[in-house]
């Protein structure tokens, strides 16, 4: 009988999942999405394939989709994946997510065992890959009688360097507001045995020049909460343990400013009735309506007007008359609009994304310094290399899964050989593979 998977949402990384799935298996695949449109621009009239229009607050018809197939892939925003996860258990259903497990996720251990069911989460990129690359090479490490006392992890999804021609270093492959709101997360690691940690605001603050061998230098500052990772990861030896990201030099301090500024507050502007870019801006720094906005701004940041940080906020269009779009009603909406616009990578050029692993191992003869590093380029007028490594991964464990080659029960993410392995060796399989290094310390 054919297996049926349902994928709930069409965004921007889904396609290479569906187009897995019909390539390698014979599994009828359901994509359910708000906008029908999308889904069917996906599916493309192959014959397994199934678009449906759904609105998440429809419960009767979440219900009757979860109900009727085997595995529910949940790519919407991770707000909903505990509500898609309590159905999953409730019809005894198998659930894949590419998002971070919240608590009330973990809380639900108990119940899919008791249903059993797998409920993968963080298997994606970043979540996900990440964890597998670096995980493969601690327990190597571990069998070879050795234990990782550093461990640093970094990733950024970039435009590849031929695309990077804008000031902002920066280009969007899928929505932007994401990335936006996670410039207000605060930040923890280990670091020689000490805790760092920051608040949201100062996360841009605390940025280090990092060079990856061949590929550039970029910046990197603090991926949310590390401390975490020494457990999740088993690294009971470890005096160093960091998550980070990469982006291009320049982005921290343009980031931090924007932060200052206001522009990512989410909610509406009390008495705010201007109706531009410019307006805002004023708005937001109390500025009087004849003061020259590129002075009062560069004033209130306390930067010359000539600084790179002005230049960008100017070219991006935060001191124009560019109407401020109608269907929204905050800074971080309106900045969500007007990034979009600008720095939306182009159909026809690539992302990049650069995952770098560093480790230092200790034997009892020796001492090593690990290096496992991913380089992963997108496709012209394809798909980008973020919906290929969040996307592929999980297909991958799907396909695992109905196949039964994963019988875990309960709540997990792909910290353990029975996922990991098949996983990153199918994606060697496609080119999508880390370059490792060992050098003797």
């Amino acid at each position: 009988m054919t297996k049926k998977v349902l994928i709930l949402g069409a965004g921007m990384i889904s396609r290479p999942m569906v187009r897995y799935l019909f390539d390698k298996t014979d599994y009828h695949v359901t994509m359910a999405s708000r906008t029908v449109s999308k889904a069917e621009k996906i599916i493309d009239g192959h014959p397994n394939g199934t678009a449906i229009a759904l609105d998440v607050s429809d419960e009767n018809l979440l219900e009757k989709l979860v109900s009727e197939s085997d595995l529910t892939v949940s790519l919407l925003p991770y707000t909903f994946h505990v509500k898609v996860a309590k159905l999953c258990i409730k019809h005894k259903k198998q659930m894949v997510t590419t998002s971070y497990v919240s608590d009330e996720m973990k809380a639900l251990d108990d119940e899919a065992k008791n249903a059993g069911i797998l409920i993968l989460n963080e298997s994606g990129l970043d979540p996900g890959i990440d964890h597998m690359s670096a995980m493969r090479v601690i327990h190597d490490v571990a069998e070879k009688g050795g234990k990782i006392v550093s461990f640093k992890s970094s990733t950024g999804a970039l435009p590849s360097h031929e695309a990077n021609n804008n000031p902002f270093g920066y280009k969007f492959s899928w929505a932007p507001r994401g990335v936006l709101l996670a410039s207000k997360n605060p930040s923890r690691w280990l670091e020689d045995g000490k805790e760092k940690n920051y608040p949201g605001e100062q996360l841009f603050e605390n940025y280090y020049i990092q060079d990856v061998p061949g590929v550039g230098s970029f910046e990197n500052y603090p991926n949310r909460n590390s401390v975490p990772y020494k457990d999740i990861y088993g690294l009971k030896d470890a005096q160093t343990v960091y998550r980070g990201t990469f982006r291009m030099t320049g982005w921290c301090e343009t980031m931090r400013k924007i932060v200052a500024l206001g522009w990512l507050n989410d909610k509406p502007v009390d008495g705010f009735s201007g109706k531009t870019y410019a307006d805002m801006t004023r708005c937001l720094i109390d500025a009087k309506p004849d003061d020259d906005l590129e002075k009062a701004t560069a004033k209130y940041l306390d930067l010359e007007t000539y600084s790179t940080v002005i230049k960008r906020l100017g070219w991006l269009g935060l001191f124009s008359d560019i109407p401020l779009p109608e269907d929204q009603d905050n800074p971080l909406d309106y900045l969500n609009v007007i990034t979009l616009k600008k720095m939306a990578l182009g159909s026809d050029e690539r992302d990049m994304i650069v995952m770098h692993h560093e480790f230092v191992a200790e034997y009892p003869n020796k001492k090593e310094y690990i290096t496992s590093t991913l380089v992963d380029y997108g496709i012209p007028n394809d798909d980008s290399s973020v919906a290929r490594t969040v996307s592929i991964p999980a297909a991958i464990a799907v396909k695992m899964i109905l196949e039964e080659k994963i019988n875990l029960k309960g709540v997990y993410i792909p910290v353990v050989p029975e996922i990991y392995n098949p996983i990153l060796d199918e994606l060697e399989e496609m080119n999508i593979k880390f370059d490792e290094k060992t050098e003797t310390l």
